[in-house]
């Protein structure tokens, strides 16, 4: 997948500060806020437990083991304060290997520790098998690479130094119950600062591909293979960051043919195969208007070929391919495809016989629920749902719409109406974060789209040029257009909307964070006279900025990026900065910023902040000094729908 996604700058929620308080439905607010209650789930090899991570009241992510027959709870287990569950996996049915993390900011990925816990069924004899906390004499930070479904007790994992700038990535064999290691060899490829490293197995377990990122090379994408464990690694495939990248999934049965996806031959993601002993790329699947996802079968536990591809365009679609071998599991997909329409359909594990699978369905109108697959009676029975609170009938619907922009390009988004409600509506321009290799899906719910429609506004977020999944002509199309083109197509849309009689021109403003953030403020100084309020949060507000504070600028990569996308000179980047263009705004502003955010320091909202003050402009805040980039605690998220409810009111009510 392109390296470009790799430093997104996201979308988050937040919380807000202004006078005198709108009518706002409190139940609502906290029902949106609340953290789910289930976040994944997994089925152990012999189908007896389920391992979910649920969240606690006070939002720590916990490991919580049930018994299948009977719902009941066998064991939970927590981490230290603010140390959550990332990710985890059954390494055999009597132990799970859970991967450690903190956690900083809501709907940012949580900060790996490096350390892999493992732990019996009951919650007893927990060993940190590896990481900097586990008993080795060197400090690695550790990555689950493989969890042998077939053999008990042992998983394969990769590890390097966190000392080193550029070190080696190197996997060992390691026994799930006491930790005890053997060295499978280290690769050739380095883990930069800002990058990945991934490793994939063949059938026999051997390590056989692994891809990288070199920022010396700007960020080129690296394809390295072997023909056995004792071979030296080779080179066979490198691309420039810009002109796309095979991303390998798993080995096909002959050992020697990979299935990936890939854009290195066509614009969009696409499934392709590479045969290792040609050195030949064949692209199987493609379609020319969005990317494709994979859609796999299972056989013992791991990946065993891909079936078929998923796309979402006008609406979430699957499609299945006619020369595979598991056909049956493709007519089970198919089958549940159908019954979910619209709706994204994952098989998050299954049993080792494949007797059993653990399904989710979820959608940008269904918050995610968890389904309990029994293959062989064809059975499909309600597990839970992540969000048992929210009551579908009350969750304002978000459907896919299209326009063209100024400049004759077909663009995308999302509608959020109020209930029972489609004309002459105040609107909220709510652009996604990123900006690049993100866009707003059919697949997920957006809290702040549902708030807002619930107190009567139509959101509308747009995937305008330089969002992802449209291919990389649509995504370069924004590099160095942040603050011009970029604004316009999210101009185009709102208009639009007015034409169409959705939207009452009057009555328009603007919410985004991280990159939506900016382009909230940027949309109402370039058209001043469309948007009546503009609400940034955790905003980047002095693009110059970027290169000089903040995580993204701090590794070789990060940088590489920045080069990329952002305007070329510094005067170009003041002349798309809203620190420097506030004289052009007549709509209030209403910044929200976290005091820990290392995305996107304070500093940028400081600087808008003291800009606007100079010119006695309009501008109201909120600041919380314990949040990162995006605000966690529900009781924030929650002040903040209430006081944005507060200042939308204000500016574009009745």
């Amino acid at each position: 997948m392109n390296n470009i996604a790799k430093f997104t700058l996201g979308m988050f929620l937040v919380a807000a500060s202004v006078g005198a308080t709108a009518k706002v439905d409190s139940i609502k607010l906290q029902n949106y806020a609340k953290h789910a209650q289930f976040i994944n789930m997994k089925i152990s090899p012999d189908g007896k437990h389920l391992a979910a991570t649920t969240r606690t009241e006070t939002g720590a992510v916990r490991l919580t083991i049930l018994n299948v027959s009977n719902n009941e709870i066998v064991s939970i287990t927590e981490g230290k304060e603010s140390e959550a569950v990332a990710d985890f996996g059954w390494a055999d049915n009597e132990r799970v290997i859970v991967s450690l993390a903190q956690e900083y900011g809501s709907y940012d990925a949580p900060m790996a520790t490096g350390d892999l816990l493992s732990i019996n069924v009951n919650g007893k004899n927990k060993t940190i098998i590896a990481g900097p906390r586990s008993e080795d004499s060197r400090i690695r930070i550790a990555r689950i690479i493989d969890l042998l479904p077939e053999v008990d007790d042992e998983l394969i994992i990769s590890s390097f130094s966190p000392f080193s700038e550029e070190p080696y990535l190197e996997l060992q064999r390691v026994k799930a119950s006491s930790g005890r290691k053997k060295n499978m060899g280290k690769l050739p490829l380095r883990v930069y600062k800002g990058t990945n490293t991934s490793v994939l197995l063949d059938h026999n377990g051997i390590a056989r591909l692994a891809t990288g990122i070199a920022p010396d090379k700007n960020n080129q994408s690296i394809v390295v293979t072997r023909d056995n464990k004792d071979d030296e690694w080779h080179e066979v495939l490198r691309f420039d960051s810009d002109s796309g990248s095979f991303t390998p999934l798993t080995f096909l049965a002959d050992n020697s043919t990979v299935v990936g996806i890939s854009d290195n031959t066509t614009d969009t993601l696409s499934i392709s195969s590479f045969d290792l002993k040609t050195n030949k790329q064949t692209v199987q699947v493609t379609h020319p208007d969005t990317d494709l996802l994979p859609i796999v079968s299972i056989n013992n536990g791991k990946v065993n070929e891909v079936i078929g591809a998923s796309y979402e365009l006008d609406s979430i679609e699957n499609v299945f391919l006619e020369d595979i071998t598991d056909t049956g599991f493709a007519n089970i997909l198919a089958s549940l495809s159908n019954s979910f329409k619209n709706q994204t359909v994952e098989i998050t594990s299954s049993t080792l016989d494949n007797a059993k699978l653990v399904i989710t369905v979820s959608s940008a109108n269904n918050p995610k629920q968890f389904y309990l697959f029994d293959t062989k009676q064809r059975r499909l029975s309600v597990i839970i749902k992540s969000k048992p609170w929210l009551d579908k009938k009350d969750i304002p619907k978000t459907s896919l719409i299209s326009y063209k922009t100024r400049d004759g390009i077909n663009v995308r988004g999302l509608l959020t109406l109020p209930i029972d409600a489609n004309k002459n509506l105040p609107l909220v321009m709510h652009p996604h974060g990123g900006p690049h290799g993100i866009r707003d899906s059919l697949s997920t719910l957006s809290s702040d789209a549902k708030v807002l429609a619930s107190h009567g506004y139509a959101v509308f977020q747009p995937n305008y040029r330089g969002s992802g999944g449209y291919g990389k002509d649509f995504m370069q199309r924004g590099y160095q257009n942040w603050g011009t083109s970029m604004i316009d197509d999210m101009t185009d849309g709102v208009n639009f909307l007015i034409e169409q009689g959705v939207v009452d021109k009057d009555r328009v403003c603007s919410y985004g964070a991280s990159y939506g953030g900016y382009a909230a403020i940027q949309s109402a100084i370039r058209e001043p006279d469309l948007y009546k309020c503009a609400v940034g949060f955790v905003g980047v507000y002095d693009l110059q900025l970027m290169f000089e504070e903040g995580d993204i600028s701090e590794s070789s990569s990060g940088l590489n990026y920045l080069e990329s996308v952002l305007p070329k000179t510094k005067e170009l980047r003041e002349a798309q900065s809203p620190v420097y263009n506030v004289d052009k705004l007549k709509a209030p502003v209403f910044i929200i910023q976290g005091g820990q955010d290392v995305r996107v320091p304070e500093e940028h909202a400081f600087r808008l902040r003291d800009a606007l003050k100079k010119r006695n402009h309009p501008v109201e805040w909120m600041y919380k000094k314990g949040e990162g980039h995006g605000f966690y605690k529900p009781e924030h998220n929650v002040e903040r729908w209430e006081k944005m409810l507060t200042f939308l009111e204000k500016n574009i009510g009745k």
